[in-house]
């Protein structure tokens, strides 16, 4: 299910969105996995989680873990909405597989709800999602609050949902409110670390002298990055592919973008440069492409060409199977006039099978 994408901000000037979100899973007849499992982000990062086994929410950052030892309530309040929303999921799994008419499982129904918040423009957007199985489900239309139902077998739950008025009206409270609210209160504790920089190291990289150049950048926060190839100054587009941003061990991120190069002739490389832009950092980073520069596994000998030592090679090996032979032939006559196996004839009938 794809439940939010990627936000892509240049370097340019620009507002930010923040974002608080609930990642709510239950499961039933997955082996080796929790029954329920629970997680809440801030700007994608993970700063609580809760499960089933557990049976309690743990902070997962240092300046989210300082909060709640000032205010332990904030603790409290997640431990038992983690352990209520237990037995709700647990009670809908149940209902759906009757709606539904499910005999076999295993069953997986998911939650993604929070909300947003433009810290320029101050706009605040809540969601609440549900899916079932592995495909979206119902979605929450906070402005008509009513449910919407993307297949045909979610329309009898949202006709059920939609009729509880106060739940929804709860729901619009909570999105609109509360939740911009907390998310707001979390940026403040968390900026030193939500809001830092870090730029990457960036290196060209090449398989063979065939492939294609990859300009990889790693080692850069936050994930609000841009990455492009420029000829004589201007952004080019053909002969170019950019990958995803990908999230690093020690939560920086880390990207590339490859340029075909076989279209381009030794003397124009220089005329070629990988660009690399973060979000809140002015100065762009800048490479040019040099032979030199790239970082490869193949290895290059000018002084000695592939086609005369492959032929060296060649006639090298043919002498060695021609010895072997002589070997082979002189130890099997051996063989038959002594009617017995020497050690050296077992290792070669051995290799023969």
């Amino acid at each position: 299910m794809n439940y939010f994408g990627l936000l892509l901000l240049f370097h340019v000037a620009s507002s930010v969105k923040h974002s608080l979100r609930y990642f709510l899973t239950a499961t039933y007849g997955v082996e080796d996995f929790p029954e329920f499992v629970g997680a809440a982000t801030v700007d994608e990062f993970q700063v609580g989680y809760c499960d089933s086994n557990i049976k309690t929410a743990k902070p997962k950052q240092d300046w989210m873990r300082k909060l709640i030892e000032r205010n332990p309530e904030h603790l409290e309040w997640y431990s038992q909405k983690c352990l209520g929303s237990q037995h709700v999921f647990r009670a809908n799994i149940d209902d759906l597989k009757q709606r539904l008419n499910l005999t076999e499982g295993p069953y997986i129904l998911q939650r993604m709800n929070g909300c947003e918040w433009d810290d320029e423009t101050g706009e605040i957007t809540g969601f609440n999602q549900y899916g079932y199985n592995g495909e979206d489900f119902l979605a929450l239309d906070l402005k008509t609050l009513t449910w919407t139902a993307p297949k045909p077998q979610a329309v009898l739950t949202k006709l059920i949902w939609d009729a509880k008025k106060a739940r929804l009206e709860h729901n619009k409270n909570y999105y609109i409110y509360k939740c911009p609210d907390w998310l707001k209160n979390y940026i403040r504790h968390g900026k030193s670390f939500l809001q830092r920089t870090e730029s990457p190291s960036i290196s060209l990289l090449q398989k063979t002298p065939s492939s294609v150049v990859s300009c990889h950048a790693t080692g850069f926060f936050p994930d609000r990055a841009e990455m492009f190839w420029r000829k004589d100054g201007e952004q080019i587009h053909e002969d170019v592919e950019k990958g995803e941003i990908l999230l690093n061990n020690d939560g920086t991120f880390q990207m590339s973008v490859e340029l075909n190069v076989s279209s381009v002739p030794p003397e124009s490389w220089k005329r070629y440069d990988c660009v690399f832009q973060l979000s809140g950092v002015g100065d762009d980073i800048k490479i040019t492409l040099d032979k030199s520069a790239i970082r490869t596994n193949w290895v290059y000998s000018p002084e000695f060409p592939a086609a005369p030592v492959a032929g060296i090679v060649g006639g090298f090996l043919l002498i060695l199977l021609l010895v072997i032979a002589v070997v082979v032939l002189r130890t099997k006559k051996s063989t038959d006039e002594e009617k017995q196996y020497s050690g050296f004839q077992l290792v070669m009938e051995r290799i023969k099978r």
